[in-house]
């Protein structure tokens, strides 16, 4: 099992960037696939989660109305779309998937992991 992330950069207070997760090795039909970010000394937080099959989502509050994740199946790929881009946006940020069906937030539910791409945000 193999998750790609990509797609971070620096960009400045206000922009947008759009993560990628490209997914591999497996069948993801029963997974949920989700997002964490996380900065240095702190816990690695949820930010947002869709199911293969259905393409339900959920995330955290303070960030709906500003990400938005979504699906490609054909692609095996799954996308973050981050808007008005704040400094406290900075992190790195992973995906991770879990091994059937969930709706949970939880890092401890989501057994596969990538590597993290780096987001910088500038004031």
């Amino acid at each position: 099992v193999q998750l790609q992330a990509s797609g971070g950069g620096l960009v400045q207070a206000g922009g947008s960037l759009r993560l990628s997760c490209a997914a591999s090795g497996r069948a993801f039909s029963s997974s949920t696939v989700g997002w964490f970010r996380q900065t240095p000394g702190k816990d690695r937080d949820f930010v947002a989660a869709i199911t293969w099959s259905g393409g339900r989502t959920y995330s955290v509050d303070s960030m709906k109305g500003r990400f938005t994740i979504s699906r490609d199946s054909a692609r095996s790929t799954v996308y973050l779309q981050m808007n008005s881009l704040k400094p406290e946006d900075t992190a790195v940020y992973y995906c991770a998937a879990t091994t059937g069906p969930s709706h949970s937030s939880s890092r401890d539910a989501f057994a596969y992991w990538g590597r993290g791409t780096l987001v910088t945000v500038s004031s």
